[in-house]
């Protein structure tokens, strides 16, 4: 028992050590990204068109800020939709309903989208709203972010490399300071958003859409089979199932998105319980895939981490 007890206690340190070293190769990455990397925004003349997708359920007190931020976003009207994904089933109901109709006699083309039930929750959503959608780019943002006016002056110019699929930008913390709690989860999202994403970027590996705050190319969606309910991490699934098919994915660090974290631990539970055990999903779905790709073994041993982690 003694020596069972020794090697399950080695092999598991050895683990760690294999995983902060892929991480010491990830910060190496970045680092020398940062020496290299273009950080001006590509200019552009044509102005594709966009629909920005909010999947809702019950954020009555937050959706009216939510809403006011999407619309305050500097495009041309007749080039932007505003999709409503609303599966509420309380109040938010009738503040969607309200801002939706104040902003129609303004002349901004908004919808109010409702299902007759939540099959599929957020990706169901997403996925129904994508049938409506006119627009050839798709930006997602969740309940508690608040995309600045320039957010789409700032992806949308890099999509001119036909082969992206996503871009992808850093999330901002608007309560960052309000407890430990906050900070310690701001920490170890900064982490994921320089080290993490830049160092895969650069370093050729994948990389993930993380739910929100990113913009889509309609035809990546599609041609990587669409929005799957099969995983608790949808945005993970489809990333990975996308870069499988040969797209892009760009991670933009120095645009940030500002969110609210969230602040009493049943919450933060909830959100680290979806986020693990949708990666283990999606490591079971697609990791098989990846191994047997023809991409890089670094890379490959980054995706292992990646969806372990």
């Amino acid at each position: 028992m003694e020596w069972i007890i020794a090697i399950a206690y080695a092999g598991a340190l050895f683990f760690i050590f294999l995983f902060s070293m892929g991480q010491l190769h990830l910060t190496w990455h970045y680092l020398k990204g940062k020496k290299t990397e273009n950080r001006d925004t590509p200019s552009f003349n044509n102005y594709p068109h966009i629909s920005v997708q909010l999947p809702i359920f019950n954020e009555k007190y937050v959706i009216e800020r939510l809403i006011d931020s999407v619309v305050a976003i500097r495009y041309p009207k007749d080039k932007l939709e505003i999709q409503i994904l609303d599966d509420s089933t309380d109040q938010t109901v009738e503040f969607i309903a309200a801002k939706v109709e104040e902003y129609t006699k303004k002349g901004i083309d908004i919808k109010h989208i409702q299902r007759k039930d939540r099959v599929g929750f957020k990706a169901g959503a997403l996925k129904y709203g994508l049938e409506l959608a006119k627009g050839e780019f798709v930006a997602v943002f969740d309940a508690d972010f608040l995309p600045k006016e320039d957010f789409l002056e700032k992806t949308i110019s890099h999509f001119q490399d036909e082969q992206i699929g996503v871009i992808q930008v850093r999330w901002g913390h608007v309560n960052k300071e309000y407890s430990i709690l906050t900070k310690m989860q701001a920490f170890g999202l900064d982490a994921h958003f320089t080290i993490e994403q830049s160092g895969r970027n650069h370093a050729g590996s994948f990389i993930n859409f993380n739910g929100t705050a990113g913009v889509w190319r309609k035809s990546c969606i599609e041609d990587a089979g669409g929005w799957s309910a099969d995983t608790l991490t949808e945005d993970l699934d489809l990333s990975y199932r996308a870069q499988l098919k040969g797209w892009k994915f760009k991670f933009l660090e120095e645009i940030i998105t500002p969110a609210e974290l969230p602040v009493i631990m049943s919450a933060i539970k909830s959100q680290q319980y979806r986020w693990n055990k949708g990666a283990a999903e999606t490591a079971r779905k697609n990791l098989g895939k990846v191994l047997s790709s023809d991409m890089a073994l670094i890379n490959k041993v980054h995706a292992v981490f990646h969806l372990f982690n």
